[in-house]
């Protein structure tokens, strides 16, 4: 984890193993591998959500030792390909959005596709993998006293020039503006934390802001926690300000896949961006979510993780 105000009282939610499954009555507990590209907030929280629905097996993110019963392999097709080559079961899962037609090439692996139902097309997901739905975190209650922001960024797959201009620019009023409306600012980022660090050292001022690695912490514990949330249009994103019907603001796309996104969902619903930089409304604590009322109950669809699960239990007891 890496934080601006190491001295500050405030523990993060950490994220570390899953407490130990009760043991089957009998016979050996199965395993599951979890993998996932830790660079990528997409795929971290799609790994963590589907993992939390695997309750009566172990699971393990160790790849060494005697192969694993079953794998989740969150976006990383080389690490699939080892797994199925060792004669593991796999199910292969694409977690965000790509704004293309996903080519699915993995022969034997079960091929999995996070779509949320309300998410307007044309998306054809392409050699036969199937849509999930949306992945839910397991815990949708906020809790009950919420306070600070939540700022969650991802700069995956961002091109250099507009992440750097991004960082030196407005995420300096962004997280100045949270701040001073909510007292202290949680900013989440996926990778380059090092091109943010020196931004938000000379941004926060007092310790209020503290800066960690989306591997590193319990994303969905933090947003439960706080009473604002202003996120890049990521699909991990739009998912948890949905499951709890929470207030959300977009902050403006990056790169050609969240610009994609951000385009769906305005097609879709009315959730508002981020365009004014030191604008304060964002990080005001609100209960407007709005938003979520527009979705059709028919692809009002939260089962995502729970169906990507069952079929991975399954896997671990099909024959060899």
């Amino acid at each position: 984890m890496d934080v601006l105000n190491p001295g500050g009282t405030t523990p993060l939610p950490r994220y570390g193993g899953s407490p130990p499954n009760p043991a089957p009555a009998a016979g050996p507990r199965r395993r599951v591998l979890l993998v996932s590209r830790d660079e990528e907030l997409d795929s971290v929280l799609a790994c963590r959500r589907v993992a939390a629905h695997l309750g009566g097996v172990a699971t393990t993110t160790d790849a060494g030792g005697a192969p694993p019963d079953a794998a989740l392999v969150c976006d990383d097709e080389a690490a699939a390909r080892r797994l199925l080559e060792r004669g593991v079961p796999v199910v292969h899962l694409r977690s965000g959005h790509r704004g293309t037609t996903v080519a699915c090439s993995l022969d034997g692996a079960m091929e999995r596709l996070h779509r949320p139902g309300w998410l307007p097309g044309p998306w054809p997901p392409g050699g036969g993998a199937r849509p999930a739905g949306s992945l839910a975190p397991a815990r949708t209650a906020r809790d009950r006293v919420r306070a600070g922001a939540l700022l969650l960024l991802s700069l995956w797959d961002v091109p250099d020039a507009e992440a750097e201009a991004f960082a030196t620019g407005p995420l300096r009023a962004l997280v100045r503006a949270a701040t001073d409306a909510g007292g202290r600012c949680e900013v989440v980022c996926d990778t380059r934390l090092g091109l943010l660090r020196p931004v938000l050292g000379a941004a926060g001022g007092s310790g209020r802001v503290r800066l960690s690695r989306a591997a590193d912490v319990d994303v969905d514990a933090l947003h439960a926690a706080a009473g604002a949330f202003v996120a890049s249009p990521t699909l991990g994103a739009l998912v948890l300000a949905h499951a709890r019907r929470a207030p959300l603001t977009l902050l403006p796309p990056l790169g050609p896949a969240q610009r994609d996104l951000a385009g769906r969902v305005a097609r879709a619903l009315p959730v508002p961006v981020a365009g004014d930089p030191g604008d304060p409304s964002p990080w005001t604590p609100s209960g407007d979510a709005a938003a979520w009322s527009a979705l059709d109950p028919a692809q009002d669809d939260l089962r995502g993780a729970q169906r990507v699960a069952r079929g991975l239990r399954q896997l671990t007891f099909a024959p060899p």
